[in-house]
C-alpha cells in the first residue's frame, strides 16, 4: 500500500504540473498548468484521481503510469476528450474512431485543428439516429458498423441506464427484448473495405469489446501509430487482469503509454519505431 500511495503522490504532483488535467479544446496537456484551466476542471480531475486511488487500494483498479514523454494535445468536450500526440498527424493521416455515441467533439476538433479526415463507426440505433440529426462536415465519414474480432453479426445489449446511448456486447440487466443485432467487422476487413493499407490514429470506446479487438489487431500484425482506448475493467465480468494483460501485450508489440486519464480509464499509446 505504501508503494501505491507513493506512486499516486507522484501522479498528483504531475497533475499539479498540468499532466493529467482536462484542458480546454486545443490546449496542450503537458507542462505547467495553463491560465485558461478552470478551477472546476482541476477539482474534477482531483476528484477522479481520489476515487481511482480508493479503487486501487481495494484491489478494484490498477495504476499504470505513462511510459514515454511526448508532446500531447487534448481535444474534445470535458466528458469526451482524448489526448493524442500531434506529431506526424496531418491531412494525409488515416484516422478511425470507433464508438461515436452522441458526441463527436473529439473528431470535430481533430478535423479542424489537424486537418484530418475521420472515419467514425457506431452500429447502435441511438447513435445512428443522433448522427443523422447532425450536420457533420464532409471530413467526418460515418459508418454504421461495429468492430469486433470476427466478421458477421453481433448481439448488442441496451445500456442499463435508459438515458445512455452506448450499447454493449456484454450482458446487462435489461430485458432481452432490448438487445439487437448489428453488423461488425475485424479491423483488417474494415481497412480492406475502405481501401486503406495503414491506420495512423485509432480511437476505441467500444464498451468492453476492446480486449478481443486489441488481440485480433496484434494477431493480424496491424501496427497503428497511435492507439487511444478506453478500458472497461471496472465492469462486472471483466476485471483488472484483462486490462493488465492487454497492456502487457501492447508493450510487447512495441506500444508505449504516453497518457492516462485521471480516471484511469482512457489510455493513449504510441508505437515505438524500434519496437523494443
Amino acid at each position: 500500500r505504501r508503494s501505491i500511495l507513493s506512486t499516486f503522490e507522484v501522479g498528483l504532483s504531475k497533475m499539479e504540473e498540468g499532466d493529467n488535467l482536462p484542458a480546454r479544446d486545443g490546449s496542450e496537456c503537458h507542462g505547467t498548468v495553463r491560465e485558461n484551466m478552470s478551477a472546476l476542471q482541476i477539482l474534477r480531475s482531483c476528484h477522479q484521481y481520489s476515487r481511482r486511488l480508493a479503487r486501487v487500494m481495494t484491489g478494484n483498479d490498477i495504476f499504470i503510469p505513462a511510459q514515454i514523454k511526448v508532446r500531447k494535445l487534448r481535444l474534445g468536450n470535458a466528458r469526451a476528450s482524448w489526448c493524442l500526440c500531434p506529431a506526424g498527424v496531418s491531412s494525409e493521416s488515416v484516422v478511425y474512431s470507433f464508438g461515436v455515441g452522441n458526441d463527436v467533439s473529439f473528431d470535430l476538433e481533430l478535423t479542424k485543428q489537424l486537418g484530418v479526415r475521420v472515419h467514425a463507426f457506431d452500429p447502435t440505433p441511438r447513435s445512428i439516429e443522433w448522427v443523422r440529426s447532425q450536420l457533420l462536415p464532409e471530413s467526418i465519414m460515418f459508418h454504421s458498423w461495429g468492430v469486433a474480432a470476427h466478421d458477421g453479426i453481433a448481439r448488442f445489449n441496451a445500456p442499463e441506464n435508459p438515458h445512455h446511448v452506448s450499447y454493449s456486447t456484454f450482458p446487462s440487466k435489461t430485458e432481452s427484448s432490448s438487445s439487437l443485432e448489428a453488423p461488425v467487422y475485424r479491423i483488417a476487413t474494415i481497412m480492406q473495405m475502405l481501401g486503406h493499407d495503414r491506420i495512423d490514429l485509432l480511437k476505441m470506446d467500444i464498451e468492453g469489446s476492446e480486449y478481443e479487438v486489441i488481440h485480433d489487431l496484434l494477431a493480424s500484425h496491424i501496427y497503428v501509430d497511435q492507439l487511444l482506448v478506453e478500458f472497461h475493467h471496472r465492469w462486472r465480468g471483466i476485471g483488472i487482469k484483462q486490462t493488465q494483460q492487454a497492456i502487457k501485450d501492447l508493450n510487447y508489440a512495441g506500444y508505449r503509454i504516453f497518457h492516462v486519464s485521471a480516471s484511469g480509464e482512457e489510455y493513449s499509446l504510441r508505437l515505438s519505431r524500434s519496437r523494443d
